[in-house]
Order: C-alpha cells, then structure tokens, then sequence
C-alpha cells in the first residue's frame, strides 16, 4: 500500500484568503457547506485540478473526493471536455440565440434517458427543480407537493423545508423569508417509508400535484432506496394522479449511463439534472413525457426562461462529456473503483472497531459515523459529527479532499486509479486507527 507523507500542513495563503473574502461575501464563500464549519476548520482555496486530483494556494496537492458535487466524473481536464470547451470558446462565449451544440445535447440526453421526450435546459439544479414543480402544478392544477426530509433540490422556497445538504450541515430546519403560506404547500415525509405517502395521499386527496425525490439520496450522506420503495412511490402517484419527479441532479448519469431511474426501473414523469451534463460548467436541465413539456412557453403557458440557458460553453463541455460515457465500459469501471474503495473503508472500520456504516453506488460513496443502519435523514442525523470532523482533518493532513460535511456524499471519477485508492485507505486507516 502507498505510503502518504505525514508532513504539518501549511494553509496559511487559504487561512489568508478567507479572511480577506469574509469582507466582501457572506461567510466568505459562495456555498455555504464550503466554509467548512462543520470540520472546524477554514476553507481550502483550490489553485488548479487535474485527474483525479486538486492543488490548493499553498501548494499543497490533495486526491479529490468532491469533483465539483459530481459533476467531474471524467476527472479534472478530461482532454475531450478540454477541447470541446477551447473549440466552443473560440466562438463566443454566449450568443443569446440557439445554436447546433442545444440541439445535440438534447438529443444525447433523450438518448441516453428514455423517460426524457422533452428536455429544456436552464441554468442550475435549482432552477431544474424549481421549473418541474410549476410545470408539475400547471399541469395537474393542483398546488402541494410532497418532499421527503434530508432531500435537497435547490434553495427555492418550497423545498427550503427539512432540506439536506447545506442546511443539514449547519442545522437549518428550514429558511427564514419562506412565508408561511408557501410552506404550507410543501410536506415533507421520512424517506423509505411508504405507509408514510400513501398516508399523505389520503389526507390530502385531490390536492397534491407533485412528489419530488433524490430517487439515491446524497445530501443527507449516501442513503439507498429500500427494495419496493421507489415502485411504490410510482404506483402511488399514478393510482392519484401525481406527477412522479426524480430529481438526478446527482445521480443522472453518474450510477448509470440512464441514472437511478435506469438502474432501478422506474419511469418519473418529469426528471431534473445537472452536474455530469455541464462537464463543471453551470448548467441544469429538466425534461419529462412530450405531453407535459409542451405547456412549457413558447409551445405552451408555462413561462420559463433565462438568458444564459443552452450557454454554448456549458453545451459543449456537457456533451463531451455523455459521449464519453456512453462506452459500455465506462459504468462498469466506476463500479470497480468505487466498490474497491468502499470495501477496502469497510475493512479498516471493521478492525479499528469503530462505530461506521459505509454505503456506496456506483460513483458515489458515504461514511456514516453511526452504529445504525442509515435508512433516512432521521438515522443519519444520529451520526457523531464530532468524529466525522477530526476524520476530516486527518484525511486531509494526508493527502484526501474529502466533502467537508458527514451529510454529504463523496465522489469518485473514472480517473481514480490504484495509487489513489490506496493512498486514500491509508489516510483512513491513520484516521480511524
């Protein structure tokens, strides 16, 4: 196994630069989890990546478990993204006005996701999910929506409530500037529990027009769904004439080449992405049955617009990179790694005797500090936080860029290879020893 230098790790220019952003942005950085509170430490400022690894200000070079939340699954400077980027650039950087690059990827997104018909792109997760429920209200006429507690889908108002991700991590239950009578149109339930939705559903007849779930959550840690569960979310929305609404932000793409709904065999009517399909560069999507993405203006009365939505930049990194992972093998060798990963992580929790469940998919990864099984956001929160943050920083003393939140899920790329899996067990075998 790869021996990892255990040097003092210098972050003073990091330490430096966080002062100085406090002054100007709001907790010195732009998305809340990034101020690392939850670790007890300052933010890592990140100089350059490449592979499956990120430099810092100080020099300092970590293997890079974040991948920008998912969205590097090639790895950092994949040559194919590069280039379609350099080519794209040499354009324009945005024309306002449609272009071959919207069309294409489109195509490869329909392609690649049968339950897509229809797909319109926007500019972020959150304005993916943000649009499926108004389209989703639209076209049932109705106005509630179910969510489920730990999930995550942006920070609009209706799904402020009982959120995972960065409210998890700072111990937000919801947000204030949320009026009372919007709030009221979300319920959020216990994620895996069916008798919970059908419960929902008979309460309030005829009056719920969506349910929207992370069909894999991972802004709570990386939770599974239960064998049944998401058929029965799907039964139960059709039997009451719900719209079903996947959001795979995190896992389109990423656990299969057709996403959870692939791998799970689901149909949602509606699905919203992001990360894999901007290749790091900000984009979003939502798509759904050609019935319901027809009321979607200028083809319907639904308005949706935004001035940067189909960025030609964002296009072409995206379709790079689907392309890429249309290689029958592509999938099966993120399994590998992943699976090498989680297993060697399990080992290592197993004779340190310490109190952890490891939970992985495909691409995806999450240590719980816990000695229940992790199931929804009610048993993740009985994690130790206190030790996820010192395995935090011991991971990173050694070498291992770790999200820094136990509610959130780690990333592997197809660029991880032997010499990264093995410096990143012997970073935990130091942390947990």
């Amino acid at each position: 196994m790869t021996q990892v230098a255990v040097v003092p790790l210098n972050t003073s220019k990091s330490r430096e630069l966080f002062e100085r952003a406090q002054k100007v942005i709001p907790g010195g950085v732009n998305s809340p989890v990034r101020a690392c509170k939850a670790v007890n430490s300052h933010p890592i400022f990140m100089s350059r990546a490449d592979a499956a690894w990120m430099q810092d200000v100080d020099g300092n070079s970590f293997v890079d478990y974040v991948g920008s939340w998912g969205a590097m699954i090639l790895g950092h400077q994949h040559p194919r993204v590069m280039e379609a980027v350099e080519d794209a650039i040499r354009t324009s950087t945005s024309f306002g006005a449609p272009t071959l690059l919207e069309v294409e990827i489109a195509e490869q997104v329909i392609k690649m996701m049968p339950a897509i018909e229809m797909v319109r792109f926007v500019n972020s997760g959150t304005e993916a999910c943000m649009s499926a429920i108004r389209l989703a209200r639209a076209y049932t006429q109705r106005t509630m929506i179910v969510k489920f507690d730990g999930c995550y889908h942006g920070h609009a108002d209706s799904f402020l409530i009982k959120a995972g991700s960065g409210l998890a991590t700072l111990g937000i239950s919801s947000s204030p500037g949320i009026p009372d009578e919007l709030s009221k149109l979300t319920i959020s339930l216990p994620f895996n529990d069916s008798a919970a939705i059908e419960k929902a559903f008979k309460e309030h007849k005829g009056k719920i027009a969506a349910v929207i779930v992370e069909p894999i959550m991972g802004n709570a840690g990386l939770i599974t769904p239960k064998d049944g569960y998401l058929t029965a979310l799907r039964e139960t929305c059709t039997a009451n004439g719900a719209l079903l609404i996947f959001d795979e932000v995190m896992t389109g793409f990423r656990v299969a080449a057709g996403g959870a709904q692939q791998k799970y065999h689901i149909t949602p009517d509606l699905t919203c992405l992001g990360k894999v399909i901007g290749g790091g560069l900000p984009v979003g999507a939502y798509g759904g049955k050609r019935e319901i993405m027809e009321r979607v203006a200028p083809c319907g009365d639904v308005y949706q617009a935004g001035t940067l939505s189909g960025n030609p930049l964002a296009m072409a990194a995206g379709l790079a990179q689907l392309r890429a992972l249309q290689s029958p093998s592509a999938h099966e060798r993120l399994e590998q790694k992943t699976a090498s990963l989680a297993d060697g992580i399990r080992e290592i929790v197993e004779k340190s005797k310490v109190d952890a469940q490891v939970v992985h998919v495909t691409g995806m990864l999450g240590v719980f500090f816990t000695a229940k099984t992790v199931t929804d956001f009610e048993s993740a929160k009985s994690c130790d936080t206190e030790r996820f943050a010192k395995v935090w920083q011991s991971l990173l003393e050694h070498g291992v860029y770790w999200p820094p939140s136990q509610f959130e899920a780690a990333f592997v790329s197809l660029e991880h290879g032997k010499r990264e899996i093995e410096l990143t067990l012997q970073a935990f075998k130091t942390a947990l020893g």
